[in-house]
């Protein structure tokens, strides 16, 4: 006999969050679905029962959460009652919010090892999402925690590149890649995402140049923008990029030409081929090397900038509930040769005999440097904070760690870019320690500096930073969300600028 299977339309879909990045009940529907559904099964079932009885009745059931469903379409609930042994086990629930056949040794997304020509190298089926740096170490980081957030709503596979040395070495230092920093297998793990470095798809020392159409982020979101953003990788690397100027839209605040942010989810859009087809494509511009207009490659989704974007507002990752901060940014952890050397420069600089532990310490980072720039006219005796500001911080966070954890913290180590002897002397006779970087350079290379620097920040129970320093909130981040931390930012830019309750 032909069971019947009973097909109930639920309410119409909700997003798991709303536009203030709160959590909804996905699972949530209205009194009277329910209770249609518990007649309906009460029902079925009873009728099962009358026919076969109860140790003949089976229940399979199959709930699939999907986050990539759309708004617009309701999902059809069918329960369908079959004659068939009791079930012994709980039924199975798949949740699928990634591509189910991603494997996360990234190397199988590609057909063998690096190429001459980079396309060679993508496979049939996969689709890929890249961008390019330029615009300092730490920019650049949270640029390609962007760049990973996109990949997760977009279903690609991210290619990440080198950083290059805008700021590290005046520019002389060599390139260095994304995983000699980071550690990219825990990261993947934590993402659920394979993830790809751009010297594992192109052989760099083939000759063969690649053209490439690329979106260009940066002249849509500021009319004035006539040039795509400037970067030296499509050069180091050979590839031939034509530039297409994305709808205006694709702006976080269209109508505001001096905003340069981006919003995530535009962005995201142009990875699907529905929204594709219904834009009108300027005209790409003419790439350098071979003289091509190309439109923006589908399989290698390419967006030449994506440090300035966000879900809601501007420089939104400095925010607890950055999407991107919460779902990327924090599982950029350092790999371990870079958290080796931290703690050791650490335990130089606090006498830290060989059989002891690395005790906590509070870090902190003063920049000074370029940021004279911006003191517009003001005396940079008065722009600056006072190191009498500096250590009233210090002191805030040492009590709230006693307040907080129980402890109290003595140890302190500050880096700066200060190169004026005198400031220096000050720190030493508050007893504050410095990382000893005379051997650095020699023993690590150039960069090395400041990717031990910014490990040292992120290793303390305690941080205080400068305020509109990127190396200062990210390390005020990581101490925050790692360590459970206790952190401070010091204001400047005017005489008196931290004077606070």
């Amino acid at each position: 006999m032909q069971l019947p299977t009973i097909s109930i339309r639920p309410p119409a879909y909700e997003p798991l969050f709303d536009e203030q990045g709160k959590g909804r009940n996905a699972c949530r529907g209205s009194r009277v679905f329910y209770a249609l559904l518990l007649l309906s099964l009460g029902c079925t079932i009873g009728f099962a029962m009358a026919t076969w009885g109860p140790e003949g009745l089976a229940v399979s059931e199959t709930c699939l959460a999907r986050f990539d469903t759309s708004p617009q379409e309701s999902t059809v609930l069918t329960v369908t009652v079959s004659a068939a042994p009791v079930a012994t086990s709980r039924p199975e629930v798949e949740v699928w919010d990634r591509p189910s056949s991603w494997p996360m040794d990234a190397l199988e997304l590609l057909n063998g090892p690096p190429t001459a020509a980079f396309k060679d190298n993508l496979k049939k089926g996969v689709n890929y999402i890249t961008t390019f740096p330029g615009s300092g170490w730490t920019n650049d980081v949270i640029l390609y925690m962007n760049l990973l957030y996109l990949a997760l709503i977009t279903d690609r596979v991210p290619v990440i590149p080198f950083f290059t040395p805008t700021h590290v070495g005046l520019g002389l230092a060599p390139t260095l890649l994304f995983g000699e920093v980071f550690d990219i297998p825990r990261l993947q793990r934590a993402l659920g995402l394979p993830i790809l470095e751009w010297h594992q798809v192109k052989d760099i020392e083939k000759e063969t140049v690649d053209s490439l159409g690329c979106w260009s982020v940066w002249k849509a979101v500021q009319t004035f923008n006539r040039e795509p953003h400037a970067t030296s990788f499509p050069s180091r690397f050979k590839l031939d990029v034509s530039y297409t100027t994305p709808p205006r839209w694709v702006a976080m605040a269209p109508e505001d030409d001096d905003d340069k942010h981006a919003s995530f989810w535009s962005l995201a859009s142009l990875a699907f081929p529905e929204t594709r087809s219904q834009i009108r494509l300027e005209i790409p511009t003419i790439s350098p090397l071979l003289n091509q207009t190309l439109p923006p490659d589908e399989q290698m989704l390419c967006l030449d900038y994506l440090y300035y974007v966000g879900v809601k507002n501007r420089h939104e990752w400095e925010s607890d509930w950055s999407p991107a901060w919460r779902f990327v940014g924090q599982h950029m952890h350092w790999t371990p040769k870079i958290v080796e050397l931290a703690d050791s420069y650490v335990r130089e600089a606090l006498l830290v005999g060989p059989n002891k532990p690395t005790p906590p310490y509070i870090s902190v980072h003063v920049r000074h440097g370029d940021f004279a720039e911006l003191c517009k006219g003001v005396a940079i005796k008065y722009c600056f904070a006072p190191m009498s500001a500096i250590a009233r911080r210090v002191e805030e966070v040492q009590n709230e760690l006693f307040e907080t954890h129980g402890i109290m913290v003595d140890k302190v180590i500050v880096t700066s870019d200060e190169e004026d002897q005198a400031w220096w002397k000050d720190v030493t006779e508050r007893e504050w320690a410095r990382p000893n970087h005379s051997r650095t350079v020699e023993l690590h290379g150039l960069w090395y500096p400041t990717l031990i620097d910014s490990a040292i920040h992120s290793g303390a129970i305690g941080f205080v930073g400068t305020d509109q320093s990127t190396v200062s909130i990210i390390a005020r981040k990581r101490v925050t969300t790692w360590n459970g931390g206790v952190t401070r930012t010091v204001k400047w830019g005017k005489e008196n600028a931290d004077d606070h309750e």
